[in-house]
């Protein structure tokens, strides 16, 4: 890893990718708790560049229909790119807090590291409540970054930059531990809650995923962390076989019938 502490800026698009290799294991899980049928109206909130808009096409068939919304020009244009021809997708430009979606609009509703993001996590669930039909079902899927643990000798920094970024670089960072209770709030019977913990081997990778060099030197310029121990620690994680982890949490949940 060649790059200036903090210096790198990916691309919004590229990372997303890579997130959805990284976590395979929990987007299938999410899939098939769906129960996507054929006819169905499946909604994606925060589509980002339509990576999992195929496999709900898919699942709800010839006659189904798909809408991604996402809030970002950027990403929607990279799902229509993905989608070009399918009349079944419908791609808007909107906010998770007041979904372009008419009420009771659809059967099926996805919300993949969404809400770690969002100024008001409970209004969002509140919104799939509005456009969900009865009996819908919801999938959410949320990291839990308390538990981000990044290998290193230096065991302080590690820990010190999980730290950080539980408590300063994401806005809703435990938001994976509080779906269920935040689901069931909003009216939603919880059906199942699951935990994945995808493993990142390549460091390059992981620095686009994790902010890593980034981070290290935002918590450096608010003085969280010492300046030369940052740059060493971020310097050896390229200097040896790496490995980090995050656990996801996945919820599937009902409305009532």
């Amino acid at each position: 890893m060649n790059e200036v502490l903090g210096t790198r800026r990916p691309d919004q698009v590229a990372p997303m990718g890579e997130v959805a290799e990284a976590g395979r294991a929990y987007k299938s899980e999410l899939l098939a708790g769906l129960e996507l049928a054929p006819g169905q109206t499946a909604l994606d909130v925060g589509c980002g560049p339509g990576t999992d808009l195929p496999a709900l096409l898919a699942g709800v068939g010839a006659d189904g229909r798909v809408i991604g919304v996402d809030r970002e020009p950027g990403m929607l244009e990279a799902a229509r790119r993905l989608t070009a021809g399918d009349p079944r997708v419908t791609l808007r430009e909107g906010d998770a807090h007041a979904l372009p979606v008419a009420d009771g609009e659809v059967d099926r509703a996805r919300v993949d590291r969404v809400l770690m993001h969002v100024a008001d996590p409970p209004r969002v669930l509140a919104e799939l409540r509005r456009v969900g039909r009865p009996g819908a079902v919801i999938g959410l899927a949320e990291p839990d970054w308390d538990t981000l643990v990044v290998d290193s000798d230096d065991l302080d920094t590690a820990r010190a930059f999980t730290r950080f970024t539980a408590t300063v670089a994401v806005r809703n960072a435990t938001i994976g531990r509080r779906l269920p209770r935040l689901a069931e709030e909003a009216g939603f019977r919880v059906e199942s809650v699951t935990t994945t913990t995808p493993v990142l081997r390549e460091v390059t990778a992981a620095d686009r995923l994790l902010g890593l060099g980034r981070n290290t030197l935002r918590a450096i310029e608010q003085g969280l962390l010492d300046e030369r121990r940052g740059r060493d620690w971020f310097a050896s994680l390229s200097e040896r076989p790496f490995l980090a982890a995050v656990t996801i949490f996945t919820v599937v949940a009902h409305l009532p019938a």
